[in-house]
């Protein structure tokens, strides 16, 4: 496993990270707990010490289950989390409404993205108390909230660092001029963007900006929901609950297109005794700026072939032979 810092955090983190949204069974048609335990175990096993997670991710049950997984061994953990959205009160910009499964408009929960200082504190020791910890390595703004100054949000985020129940602060689904006014206020160590083969718009504004300030960059998605691992086949059946069901990305059409475009990948992940999913994360942290890739995982064998990833490295010949894969077969308006 290859090790990266955390933007200037002082903290090294593993390039393949642990991606913790689909066990909380939100949007995914549900969790196993105890595979989604081991899962983690797994990870913790081969080499991943970055486990992101979130409160939204089935209302807490993804903390609960990572609090749950990491036990004794939060030593061993660079443990990340995020604020900002919330359903506990009704502020800031409503996203929409939600039951325990997925959004739906006539879902009981409402669901907003709201920074207000009182809110982010609440939502810290919320989340300290289902991840059984005193502390949270790193904490990320997940969506940004017009309706409150960055500098009153990021002002609340240096107290609670102050305080101790924070290491770093990173901020999620960003701009740059968004990020300008958090680091006027104060230090920030990373921004997680979606990021993968397929979604590449941040190559012009997020990835150069990182890589210019000394930022992590942690992309999350890296195998667009599982589209790149090859795994999914032409005749996959969606659990109802799974967001995947109804998105186009999945239509038939494009599976096969992007199944076409991993075939060319092939040899290249001969070469290195890797699968495609192995081959697609290796590639995401080896672009200009993103140091990081968030991987989802929902069973043990899932979350060691992730890892393996991290001990990859693909030369400039076999980038530029994936990158013409890409070009032939992708396109962007559609994918």
């Amino acid at each position: 496993m290859q090790y990266r810092a955390l933007g200037g955090a002082g903290m090294q983190a593993s390039v393949v990270g642990f991606g913790a949204w689909a066990i909380g069974g939100w949007m995914w048609g549900g969790t196993e707990v105890a595979d989604a335990i081991r899962a983690i175990h797994a990870a913790l096993d081969n080499g991943i010490n970055l486990l992101d997670t979130a409160p939204i991710y089935g209302q807490g049950v993804s903390e609960e289950i990572v609090g749950r997984a990491i036990g004794e061994r939060r030593d061993e953990v660079l443990l990340a989390t995020k604020c900002g959205m919330v359903w506990h009160l009704e502020k800031g910009v409503h996203l929409f409404n939600t039951d325990d499964a997925h959004p739906r408009e006539d879902g009981q929960t409402k669901v907003y993205k709201y920074l207000g200082p009182e809110s982010v504190r609440y939502e810290v020791e919320q989340s300290l108390a289902r991840l059984k910890t005193d502390r949270i390595d790193l904490y990320q703004t997940h969506w940004q909230d017009k309706t409150t100054p960055i500098e009153e949000t990021m002002a609340e985020l240096l107290k609670l660092k102050d305080e101790g129940k924070i290491r770093a602060i990173g901020v999620s689904n960003a701009t740059p001029r968004q990020m300008d006014r958090y680091r006027k206020a104060g230090p920030i160590a990373s921004d997680q963007e979606r990021y993968s083969m397929l979604d590449r718009e941040h190559e012009k504004d997020c990835l150069p900006y990182c890589e210019k300030h000394g930022l992590a960059f942690l992309a999350y998605s890296p195998l667009a929901q599982g589209l790149l691992t090859g795994k999914i086949r032409s005749d996959r059946k969606f659990a109802p609950g799974d967001q995947r069901r109804k998105k186009p990305r999945f239509s038939l059409e494009n599976r096969l297109r992007v199944g076409a475009m991993l075939e060319q990948f092939r040899p290249i992940a001969e070469r290195h005794g890797a699968t495609l999913a192995q081959l697609a994360i290796a590639w995401t942290v080896r672009q200009p700026g993103c140091t990081h890739a968030l991987v989802g995982a929902r069973s043990p064998e899932q979350a060691q072939e992730n890892a393996k990833a991290g001990d990859i490295e693909l030369d400039e010949q076999e980038l530029l032979a994936i990158q013409r894969a890409i070009d032939e077969h992708v396109r962007r308006e559609e994918l």
